[in-house]
């Protein structure tokens, strides 16, 4: 069997168990390998439901990254095995798994959680057990745990280079539409932040469950606001609604949209190209970016991606966090959790996809290259390429060398 197919299959069971009643046993994603001869990494992602497609973008990057370790004999001398759990889209179910995950299937370590909900929703349970965490997705900075390492962006390496770059394209009148939950409430502090910073103002704020469909309203108090542009924050399927609705209203081509998530669930595809035109975003990583270690990676992730899915900056970072943890076992020389973690602090670095990637001892962030792209005919565009880029909001208040039993998440003081 090709290890395509391989992987083909392993999508199918997953996301067959997840159609049954509870999902009660994991899918090993290595079946072959006893557990005491192999590295068990937990995976717990949403693949189905509403934030679904986040996880189905997630996951190719943790099987590519398992797959390039395991051909190179894997690491310490032992294969890489995932167990793999689809949350689907349910916070109890992510809780549940959680505890078998460190109870039941004793894994060495945990990747996983889309939202900043999900993640704190398990990031306790990890702590409790004593079960090293990685969450490899952007979100609203601030998570200040030894035992936690975020490998996504942050505001300071996306939201505020963004509002820098539209308050020059676009002007100073803002208005601002995000997701109705912490990453969506603390993200849109930090678009307004950078507002007053580059001498602009907020004329209206919006937040939308998960759930929500219909924006017709807000649309209307956008229109009545009259901005300059949108900053939008906006999370999950149920959240295109908007760009196809402010499409349909004619205002794409008289309200610019500027975002620093759009596109990280494969908007830029599974949206029409007249919907999407001229939309500015701010990321870690875009397919379009041109350089070896980026090429290569798309022409062996992409036949693993399901359709209609791209492969974005959650694609890359969970690949990097994963060559990451690699990198840690073999300094550490063994998969005890303490021992790894000082490992990861020493400032470990990975050159992949996105450029350079490092570590940031202090934090247990990443610093990375942040991009400005804008959509053009279905593709991106990029702009701007800033190296080098420092979770500068989360250093802010977290220093784990000097004060290592901090544990909480900072919600880092604004100008709101």
């Amino acid at each position: 069997m090709t290890e395509k197919s391989r992987f083909q299959l392993s999508r199918r069971r997953l996301l067959g168990q997840a159609a049954g009643a509870a999902l009660a046993t994991p899918f090993l994603a290595r079946m072959s390998f006893a557990a005491s001869d192999t590295i068990r990494i937990g995976n717990i992602l949403d693949m189905t439901g509403p934030i679904g497609p986040g996880g189905q973008a997630v996951a190719p990057g943790m099987e590519l990254a398992v797959k390039h370790l395991n051909d190179k004999g894997g690491v310490l001398g032992r294969q890489i095995e995932l167990v793999n759990y689809d949350t689907q889209s349910n916070m109890q179910l992510y809780t549940q798994y959680a505890q078998q995950l460190a109870l039941k299937d004793k894994v060495d370590v945990v990747f996983g959680g889309l939202t900043s909900a999900s993640r704190e929703a398990i990031r306790p349970i990890f702590d409790r057990f004593k079960m090293l965490y990685f969450y490899n997705v952007l979100y609203e900075g601030g998570v200040c745990d030894r035992n936690t390492f975020c490998t996504g962006t942050t505001p300071a390496q996306t939201v505020l280079p963004l509002v820098e770059d539209t308050a020059k394209r676009f002007g100073k009148k803002v208005y601002i539409i995000a997701a109705d939950y912490n990453y969506g409430h603390i993200t849109a502090k930090w678009m307004q932040n950078g507002v007053l910073d580059n001498g602009g103002e907020v004329v209206g704020t919006d937040f939308f469950p998960l759930d929500v469909t219909n924006f017709s309203s807000a649309i209307a108090r956008i229109q009545a606001a009259n901005p300059d542009y949108v900053l939008a924050a906006l999370v999950g399927a149920n959240h295109l609604g908007f760009y196809r609705q402010w499409e349909a209203a004619g205002l794409l081509a008289k309200i610019p949209l500027a975002s620093s998530n759009f596109g990280v669930n494969s908007e830029i595809i599974t949206l029409e190209p007249q919907t999407t035109n001229g939309i500015v975003a701010a990321g870690g990583y875009f397919d379009s970016i041109d350089t070896p270690e980026s090429n290569a990676f798309l022409e062996e992730v992409t036949p693993m991606l399901p359709p209609s899915t791209a492969c974005t900056e959650i694609t890359v970072s969970s690949y990097e966090a994963m060559m990451l943890y690699a990198q840690a076992l073999e300094k550490a020389g063994t998969t005890d959790r303490m021992k790894v973690i000082e490992a990861l602090e020493s400032g470990l670095e990975f050159v992949g996809p996105s450029g350079k990637v490092t570590l940031d001892p202090k934090t247990h962030h990443t610093v990375r290259s942040a991009f400005i792209a804008e959509a053009k005919d279905g593709k991106w565009d990029i702009q701007k390429r800033l190296s080098d880029v420092a979770p500068a909001d989360t250093a802010a208040v977290c220093d784990l060398i000097a004060n290592p039993k901090t544990n909480k998440q900072f919600v880092v003081d604004t100008k709101m």
